[in-house]
């Protein structure tokens, strides 16, 4: 039997801990531990991430939450003197535990919530099965009777909480973290174990890693709080003792019960959750006359080939084929469902006059997207690839992007609330993060460095996409050696790298949506954000990781502009357009663009994409396309070469032959990753599946994989008899892979 730490707070936490997962897992597993619980105050927010990492480096993991106890009913929500809440401790033994634990959790914020997500004794008594429960700290109901000298009352509840959770699965909680008080309750704990047949637990609240990380943790708190460290009114954790000790501290700070100390041992044995990743929980599509809902999506299907593809369409009999193709992944891979919901709340948005955005992102490779009418543009004629979208050889959760007129995305929402129910339809949360500039300028603040200072330091970091307090070091001489001969400056740095990446606050995803099977609190906890909307506790990647269908509800303003102009060009001019409809090879339209007087048209508005339209001088829509995927940062280095191109057709040059039907249409340069796609699978022979996977590392910058990959190119090539082509060719340009 060994040691384990019952108590981590994660900076998930918000407010209550600034512990970095990885490395709280790292330190317990440096200190010989082999399980470790994460009991977040009211919250689950960092369960999955926990249980992942903790299972990477071979430590148990144990789920649980510190929750708050209301002394009433968690529906009255008036002041009154007296407690509005208690802490308790409780862990999940078992599936069914952790079950009935993320139903205890969301039910606090859903019914209970007041000042915080409180729950109530009959919540408890309904949902106790599977979880041991421990006193908590000094916040606990049994402590604060034993402070305020009623131990005879905390006898009556340490007597209510053996008699409901069971002999085996209530223990009172000693701790030590040098607080006075706590010496007397600990007593008191004792003696009442004795006289009840309780079991006694020693544990210690964990907000941060090592004993030296307490004014970082300090620091935070001022940052949560708005507080400053001067500040003699503010939450604070005195003592130092917060962080994570070893079995033989432990021991030393409890030598009259060593048993406490070992029962963490005894209390993870019995501990064993095991969380299923990959497996759906898609709802079932509400299916119309007796259908089974392939028959319906291929009838759905083939009524929209036949709009889309009439009998003069070249290549007719191939692309009915590539649709049964996709039809066949799409069953194979589960999402049958999925795509008629999507369908279903597209076409009840078009029937209401509400405005759909003609498809965004990897769905449009899809000719089953297009046949469906969930997007609008044919992949066939801009040769976009549907292994993009779903690889059949690789499982993961497809990903349709919808953009509503932002006037009335809402009413699309209601449309599925209504029709899955409200409580199988949740907003996602999502964290914003300490990132390098910003943690600076908050750690700053809370030091009461003056603002104009911090904003210098922070400046001289970089704004690339991934910067890093420590990448800024190594890449910014200036800040490296304002660091290393400013104290002031050098304590700021150290205090932040201790904090970066650190979740700041949480808020809700701008678009996405989570439809599921059952309830969704049968699944996942939840929680409540901005207007008392009921959010999920877990991040979009986590949901599609445990199975859970997300999807993305859209506002864009422009089509609402689009939608009002339609209107007015009818009102005062009697004319109807349709934009499904209209010419794209008129020359007047590229021709205006090109004189960059492109205010208010979208994405083409800007000032630097004017002065790029001129030069660019677009002939067709491809130009644009191509132009519009360019500009941004990284692609913006290829312009000049693009732009040469187009002007001097004679002049492109290309390292083999087989690259020119690909790359002709871009002048010979990579600009989608639909090409890198194509490349690999014509030149080296990759089925499409393996070519998403090349395309995916990357996007990703996956160097171990690319210089694999690499190999695996050249072996292709050589195969095919092209000699003397690497894949440095293809990977050289690979920051044009965020479109």
């Amino acid at each position: 039997m060994s040691f384990t730490h019952l108590h981590v707070h994660t900076g998930y936490s918000l407010l209550d801990g600034s512990c970095k997962i990885k490395e709280i897992v790292s330190r317990a597993k440096e200190l010989n531990m082999t399980s470790l619980a994460i009991t977040d105050h009211g919250v689950m927010y960092g369960v999955i991430d926990f249980y992942k990492e903790a299972k990477a480096q071979g430590i148990k993991p144990i789920l649980g939450c510190e929750v708050y106890v209301s002394p009433s009913s968690r529906f009255e929500k008036q002041a009154k003197q007296g407690d509005r809440y208690y802490h308790l401790i409780l862990l999940a033994k078992n599936n069914k535990g952790y079950e009935n634990l993320t139903k205890i959790v969301s039910k606090g914020f859903t019914e209970g919530f007041y000042y915080k997500p409180r729950i109530d004794f009959e919540l408890l008594q309904e949902y106790h099965e599977g979880i041991i429960a421990l006193s908590a700290c000094l916040a606990g109901e049994i402590p604060k009777l034993i402070s305020r000298g009623r131990e005879d009352d905390a006898r009556k509840a340490a007597q209510k909480y053996k008699e409901l959770f069971g002999e085996d699965s209530f223990y009172l909680e000693l701790q030590n973290h040098g607080i006075p008080e706590q010496k007397y309750v600990n007593q008191v704990l004792v003696k009442i174990g004795k006289e009840l047949d309780i079991p006694l637990v020693a544990t210690n609240d964990i907000h941060y890693i090592n004993a030296e990380d307490a004014t970082a943790h300090d620091i935070l708190l001022c940052i949560q709080t708005g507080k400053t460290i001067s500040d003699p009114d503010r939450m604070r954790y005195e003592g130092g003792q917060f962080f994570l000790k070893s079995e033989d501290e432990m021991k030393a700070l409890f030598p009259y019960a060593i048993d406490a100390v070992e029962n963490t041992g005894k209390i993870a044995d019995m501990c064993d959750v095991e969380i299923k990743f990959g497996e759906t929980k898609l709802p079932e599509y509400p299916v119309p006359n007796q259908m089974s809902a392939k028959e319906y999506l291929e009838s759905l299907c083939q009524s929209g080939f036949e709009r889309n593809y009439p009998d003069d369409y070249p290549n007719r009999e191939e692309i009915k084929s590539r649709m049964y193709y996709e039809l066949g992944v799409i069953e194979k891979m589960g999402y049958i469902d999925y795509f008629l919901i999507v369908w279903d709340y597209i076409n009840y948005a078009r029937s209401k006059g509400i405005s759909v955005g003609p498809g965004r992102g990897s769905a449009a490779g899809s000719v089953v997207s297009y046949c469906l009418g969930i997007t609008d543009i044919d992949p066939i004629k801009y040769n976009l690839i549907f292994e993009r979208f779903l690889n059949p050889e690789r499982v993961s959760m497809p990903d349709i992007d919808v953009d509503f007129a932002d006037e009335r995305r809402g009413e699309v929402i209601e449309y599925v609330v209504n029709k899955y129910g409200s409580e199988r339809v949740c907003q996602i949360i999502t964290f914003g993060t300490l990132q390098a500039r910003g943690v600076i300028r908050d750690v700053g603040r809370a030091m009461e460095i003056p603002y104009a200072r911090c904003d210098s330091i922070a400046k001289m970091i970089p704004m690339d996409k991934d910067i890093t307090l420590g990448l800024a070091l190594e890449r910014n001489k200036e800040l490296k050696e304002l660091y290393d001969s400013d104290e002031v400056v050098h304590e700021l740095i150290n205090y932040s790298l201790k904090l970066e990446g650190l979740p700041r606050h949480a808020s809700i995803h701008a678009a996405g949506v989570v439809i599921s099977k059952k309830a969704v609190e049968e699944y996942v906890p939840l929680a409540l954000g901005v207007d008392n909307a009921v959010t999920t506790q877990f991040t979009m990647t986590t949901l599609e990781e445990l199975g859970l269908l997300k999807m993305d509800f859209l506002g864009l303003r422009t089509l609402t502009v689009l939608q009002n102009a339609l209107a007015m060009i009818k009102k005062n001019h009697g004319i109807d357009i349709d934009l499904k409809n209209i010419d794209y090879d008129d020359k007047k339209v590229y021709e205006f663009i090109s004189t960059g007087r492109t205010d208010a048209v979208f994405q083409l508005e800007s000032g630097g994409m004017q002065s790029f339209m001129k030069r660019l001088k677009p002939e067709n829509l491809e130009d644009i396309i191509a132009g519009i995927s360019l500009y941004r940062p990284g692609p913006m280095d290829f312009i000049p070469k693009y732009i040469a191109g187009k002007n001097n057709k004679d002049k492109v040059s290309y390292d083999t032959p087989q690259l020119i039907s690909i790359l002709e249409p871009t002048y010979g340069c990579i600009v989608y990753q639909e090409q890198v796609m194509q490349i690999v699978r014509d030149l080296a022979g990759y089925t499409m599946g393996g070519s998403d996977e090349v395309r995916r590392a990357m996007s990703k910058k996956k160097a171990h994989i690319m210089e694999m990959e690499r190999k695996n190119f050249v072996y292709g090539n050589e195969e095919k008899g092209i000699n003397g082509l690497s894949l440095i060719h293809i990977s050289e340009p690979t920051r044009l892979l965020s479109i």
